[in-house]
């Protein structure tokens, strides 16, 4: 009796705690967007994107993390996973935070508020410790352990890393942001290209130990069986979305698209909105909420993106090919080319999404699709076959081949003509 009381109270503490840092998350965001409107007319880097705008895009996906990482802290404590959710979100609201209220110290009441080179000093370098975060919650998803042992070894080297990189940046000379003229009081003078070097190697560790990481989910995935194979791979799912905007963000920004502005900003955009993905999935994966769909989602994800390409580049090639016609027959472009390629693309849907599900299935859900051959075979073996016993006994042998089940019974009902 009071070991149950203990645990009761353990757990209602338990909760308490995973609630109490969402709403010390929901406090940092609340003031992180006040102080961020405040400072809205005050001059941003060249090509930055608004400190307000950014604070709000963002808003969704560490909203979605901190909310999910209650969840499962609360649900299951044990499970490291919710508190590294929790952690990631708290410490990207202290960057958002900082960022705000420095500025607001700083240009909007300098020598008035307290603090402002402290918050000034911290800006970024929660991002570094988030982003370790993020790789622990893949190291560890979804059972709350490794893969094995011996990759605890990835995890501790993304962290040296990771340290490395913030003492780089901790004490790095020269001035702190490119909107204000402070230098860090704490840079040292003469090591710029020391630290340099630390930071370079500090992202060089901290990337291969990501890299590693990663590459444990996906052995995690091909090993895993059952529950766990279904968490893994709502997962992945998310991650591969996640990764394809960021994609489109590093592209921005490395060919110059208008700055941090314009195309980079759907990046941005499109990496805020798969962040919310990320931790929905995780959410659903780990408390099993409608988990066992995710085949077909994925299933279908993958059938429907690979048909909207082709049929997408089907009938711009369609129009393209047909205006060029109209053009040599009559010497000027007709809106029957548009009416006819969208009839062609029409006519070619459903013959189109078979082969290409037949394709998916064959290269992705092969179970699925020898399951569908075994199936077919046995229907034209039953159509051929006479003989009720030996077609109970072939049925019993695609069932096993098809299904596996552990044991299997085929109960045949004698009508009073004596019939089977």
């Amino acid at each position: 009796m009071a070991e149950a009381n203990h645990q009761s109270k353990q757990r209602r503490s338990t909760v308490r705690l995973a609630w109490g840092l969402w709403a010390l998350g929901s406090f940092m965001m609340l003031g992180a967007i006040v102080l961020a409107f405040l400072v809205r007319g005050y001059a941003e880097a060249p090509g930055a994107m608004p400190l307000l705008q950014r604070q709000l895009l963002f808003l969704p996906g560490i909203l979605a993390y901190q909310t999910v990482g209650a969840l499962i802290a609360a649900r299951q404590p044990r499970n490291p996973v919710g508190w590294l959710f929790l952690a990631s979100s708290l410490v990207a609201w202290l960057g958002g935070l900082a960022e705000s209220y420095w500025r607001y110290a700083l240009l909007v009441r300098p020598g008035e508020l307290p603090g402002g080179m402290l918050m000034l000093l911290i800006n970024t370098r929660p991002y570094v410790l988030g982003a370790i975060f993020d790789t622990l919650l893949i190291l560890l998803f979804p059972t709350g352990r490794p893969l094995a042992p011996r990759w605890w070894f990835a995890g501790a080297l993304a962290l040296f890393g990771a340290s490395l990189t913030i003492v780089a940046i901790v004490l790095m000379p020269g001035t702190l942001d490119p909107t204000i003229q402070i230098a860090n009081p704490i840079g040292i003078a003469g090591a710029e290209e020391i630290l340099r070097r630390l930071y370079d190697v500090g992202t060089t560790l901290q990337l291969i130990g990501t890299l590693a990481i990663t590459l444990s989910l996906v052995l995690r995935l091909r090993r895993a069986q059952g529950v766990e194979r279904q968490q893994v791979k709502l997962l992945v799912l998310a991650l591969v979305v996640y990764m394809a905007a960021q994609g489109v963000v590093i592209l921005a920004v490395a060919r110059s698209w208008e700055g941090l502005t314009g195309t980079s900003d759907l990046g941005f955009a499109l990496q805020a909105g798969a962040s919310v993905l990320v931790a929905t999935a995780a959410g659903v994966a780990i408390l099993r909420h409608h988990l066992f769909d995710i085949d077909i989602i994925i299933r279908r994800t993958l059938v429907y993106s690979l048909l909207t390409v082709l049929l997408g580049g089907f009938y711009v090639s369609s129009v393209v090919a047909l205006q060029a016609l109209f053009i040599r027959l009559f010497e000027h472009e007709s809106t029957l080319a548009v009416v006819i390629a969208t009839l062609l693309a029409a006519a070619l849907f459903r013959p189109l999404r078979a082969v290409v599900q037949r394709m998916i299935d064959r290269r992705f859900f092969r179970t699925r699709y020898d399951t569908r051959l075994v199936l077919k075979d046995f229907a034209a073996r039953a159509q051929q076959n006479t003989n009720l016993d030996a077609t109970a006994a072939d049925l019993l042998a695609t069932l096993d081949a098809s299904l596996k089940p552990e044991r299997a019974r085929l109960w045949l009902v004698r009508t009073q003509e004596g019939r089977r």
